[in-house]
């Protein structure tokens, strides 16, 4: 009883101290969100009044006698001039009011004109500017800012500067262009205002949010205790008590239903409910559950060993031949796959060789790829050229396609007396070439549509001229695109890279050296697609001195 009490009070507390967690960070979400949207809100007002200040102050500055200013001519109007923005400054309550001249070549450095300075405003310490003054420009936001304003891309320019480290209070400075009568640039006037009063608007919206937030967690907290915990606690705990005793018993209990008049709580009971009944139930079948899951399992692998012996898997497969050399591989991502490679004598001087990868995965895809297989293997051999052959190979599919599946086939004839390879590409991958000497490099081929889509598709043959010493390797799209736990693929250029680690490797090794350049770029990764890869050696007529 003391055990589900403090269950019930563990529970009730968690409830409200979720309740009254949720509302804080509700109210501070809200609060930063407000404050931003204040502040922004408020700085932009701020901005744009600073800048109707600025601009009124720069029509008492006359453009065109800043130079002279500096010059030392044109005192009288300099001080007149003086006087008016040092009264300007007083009236408009600013902290400064000054006028520069930039040097434009780099906008690294200005001199000062004017420099009117009212430190009552915020209780600032700033020193009047004499003029003829010399500066480097603060930092580089300054000047890009100068630039767009000498160069007429802005009408003014603001700078905030409410965390300040060099003793100065936070204030806001908007600059303006002052021009000459002809509307040239001549200097920028700055007006620096103190930023206290954004501040002054935030504190009482603070307090707003802070007090409502408060009085909203204590009714929250008030409320859970007194009616959520009756409505909704008390059914959950009784619910999970039913829960914990079955798991313990496995035995059909007091039935839930009606335990509340929520639908929702309702709903959870009934399933509790229906979750004793079912679990029995499963219990009682679970024997002949495990007994069909071990004969699927020993079903499919018996059509993986069918799969298997349906491509040749014998290497080396013609050791009389010593014309050329190959190997292939296939790594199906489940029991069996729909990848699939061939190779066979059609003639002692012709030798065929295929590649292809079905759509999809599993049981289906393997079938699709067995029919394909054998359909090219006899076409193949009552002769054609690989255009030829797929044509009829892709009316015969489509003619029974009712899973509207597809596969991308690669198919080349070799004439071994002399390297001609004739090949025909429906939609797979671009084939890689090794010249002897050289390195393995992607052979850019002609593709046409995959087999199985469309009825009367015409493909086209291409040649390939293999020089003794050459070297093909092709592959389905499960080696690119192997990925890693990242979900980063393993691509093409690993995939070339480890094909010219070794560039004197037989097949054998080649393959080997890509499927170890995968797993070590995948590690624990699970397999999704079916890796498959065959490589051939043009050997010639060297091979058979």
């Amino acid at each position: 009883m003391k055990k589900a009490l403090s269950l019930r009070r563990s529970m009730s507390f968690n409830i409200i101290g979720a309740i009254v967690f949720l509302l804080v960070a509700f109210g501070l979400i809200v609060s930063t969100i407000g404050i931003i949207s204040f502040t922004r809100a408020f700085e932009e007002e701020y901005a744009v009044s600073t800048y109707h200040m600025a601009d009124t102050a720069s029509v008492l500055v006359n453009g065109d006698h800043l130079e002279g200013y500096l010059d030392g001519t044109d005192t009288d109007e300099y001080l007149r001039t003086k006087g008016y923005l040092d009264e300007y400054c007083r009236r408009m309550s600013v902290s400064l009011i000054y006028v520069i001249v930039v040097d434009q070549s780099d906008y690294g450095r200005f001199v000062s004109v004017f420099n009117s300075v009212n430190n009552e405003v915020d209780q600032t310490e700033y020193t009047e500017w004499e003029l003829g003054h010399r500066r480097d420009t603060t930092n580089d936001e300054y000047r890009r800012k100068y630039r767009e304003l000498y160069d007429g891309e802005a009408l003014y320019e603001t700078v905030y500067r409410l965390r300040t480290t060099d003793g100065q209070h936070p204030h806001v400075t908007t600059m303006v262009p002052v021009k000459s009568p002809a509307g040239e640039v001549k200097g920028i006037l700055c007006i620096q205002r103190p930023a206290r009063e954004i501040d002054d608007a935030r504190r009482p919206y603070l307090i707003s949010i802070a007090v409502s937030t408060v009085l909203l967690a204590v009714l929250a907290s008030l409320f859970a205790a007194f009616y959520i915990r009756n409505r909704f606690v008390r059914p959950i705990r009784k619910v999970a008590e039913e829960a914990t005793r079955f798991a313990k018993e496995n035995t059909q209990g007091e039935k839930l239903s009606g335990i509340s008049r929520y639908r929702e709580l309702s709903a959870l009971a009934e399933s509790v409910d229906t979750m004793e009944t079912e679990m029995l139930a499963s219990m009682e079948n679970l024997t002949s559950v495990t007994a069909e899951k071990e004969r699927i399992g020993t079903e499919l692998n018996l059509a993986r060993k069918i799969q298997e012996s349906s491509i040749p898997n014998i290497f080396p497969p013609f050791p009389e031949r010593s014309e050329f050399d190959l190997f292939a591989s296939m790594d199906p991502a489940r029991e069996v796959g729909g990848d699939f490679y061939t190779f066979f004598l059609v003639d002692d001087d012709h030798l065929a060789l295929s590649i292809g990868d079905v759509s999809g995965k599993g049981i289906p895809a393997s079938l699709f790829m067995m029919v394909t297989n054998i359909l090219i293997n006899d076409m193949t051999n009552l002769g054609g050229s690989p255009a030829t052959i797929l044509r009829y190979v892709n009316n015969k599919i489509c003619a029974h396609n009712s899973a509207e599946m597809f596969v991308t086939v690669w198919l080349g004839i070799l004439e071994i007396s002399t390297g001609r390879l004739t090949a025909a590409n429906a939609g797979h991958e671009y084939p890689v070439l090794k010249r002897a000497g050289e390195r393995f490099e992607l052979f850019s081929d002609q593709h046409d549509f995959v087999v199985g889509g469309i009825p009367d598709i015409p493909y086209r043959d291409y040649e390939i001229q293999l020089c003794p010493g050459d070297q093909l390797f092709l592959y389905t799209d499960g080696v690119p695109e192997a990925c890693d736990a990242g979900e980063q693929l393993f691509g093409i250029d690993r995939m070339l890279a480890a094909l010219n680690r070794s560039p004197s490797a037989s097949p054998e090794d080649l393959l080997k050296s890509v499927r170890s350049a995968v797993n070590d770029f995948v590690r624990e990764a699970e397999q999704f697609d079916d890796l498959t890869m065959l490589c051939l050696e043009y050997r010639g007529k060297r091979g058979k001195e």
